[in-house]
């Protein structure tokens, strides 16, 4: 089991655009400890980071900075190789403008997730990983980086002396390497909600999740997340938090 008997759950929020809306951030804020608001790269707008900030400072949820690729039309799930010293830039843009936005609202961004292909070139891609690095270290090294057990990211995060939080995945599906299953290949997604709520809470007492193949990989996580975006997403989110109740934990931000 984790070293003590507190887990954060997470879920990406604000992930609408104008007035397109995505997920249920209302309902998801009133389950989840800690909120991934979109900076406005991949998805999100100013009206709605003021929103989802306002609403989970009153509800207690920390708020994370979901950075992103500049790209909307394919809501931050495309490959771009930007140079690094410009994705740093495009990273401190975002983390700027929605912790100024929470800020206002009286709170503040309290760590940085990559969203998306982000997240995914993170884990092998040492020149984008060490950018997001660079990014947090120039804007507050008391920031912790939320990512992947394993990954570039964690690594150089640590190198740099900044505070590392692994999560695992509730509701994705694992290669045997420890990987996510890409979003277009079978078994990507994990919607039962019984398996959700299994997976998680195998996840953070044991430290295994079974991969598509059936391998178990070791894993060990301080941050169960639950993507918003998920088909019936509030629901599993609610699964997943009685469950791990039920397994003697309990859920708290891992940013105070």
């Amino acid at each position: 089991m984790a070293s003590s008997a507190v887990i954060d759950l997470n879920a990406d929020l604000g992930e609408g655009f104008g007035i397109w809306r995505l997920g249920d951030d209302d309902g998801l804020l009133e389950v989840v400890t800690s909120a991934n608001v979109a900076c406005g790269f991949h998805a999100g707008d100013p009206s709605t980071m003021r929103r989802v900030c306002a609403r989970a400072i009153a509800g207690g949820v920390a708020i994370g900075a979901q950075v992103s690729y500049r790209d909307l039309a394919g809501f931050g799930r495309r490959f771009i190789d930007v140079a690094p010293a410009e994705l740093t830039d495009d990273v401190l843009y975002q983390l700027a403008a929605l912790d100024g936005i929470a800020r206002a609202e009286g709170g503040r961004v309290r760590y940085l997730k990559p969203h998306g292909a982000l997240y995914n070139a993170a884990v092998h891609h040492e020149g984008q990983a060490r950018a997001l690095v660079d990014a947090v270290v120039a804007y507050d090294r008391g920031l912790p980086v939320l990512g992947l057990p394993g990954s570039a990211l964690l690594r150089e995060a640590e190198a740099a002396g900044l505070r590392t939080v692994p999560e695992g995945f509730a509701d994705r599906g694992y290669t045997p390497e420890g990987t996510l299953v890409p979003r277009r290949s079978p078994g990507a997604l994990v919607s039962d909600p019984d398996l959700v709520a299994e997976r998680a809470v195998r996840m953070v007492v044991e430290g295994v999740v079974v991969a598509v193949d059936g391998t178990a990989v070791d894993l060990s996580v301080e941050s169960v997340c639950v993507h918003g975006d998920t088909p019936g997403a509030v629901e599993l989110a609610r699964r997943v938090r009685t469950a791990l109740a039920a397994a003697g934990l309990r859920t708290a931000p891992f940013a105070a």
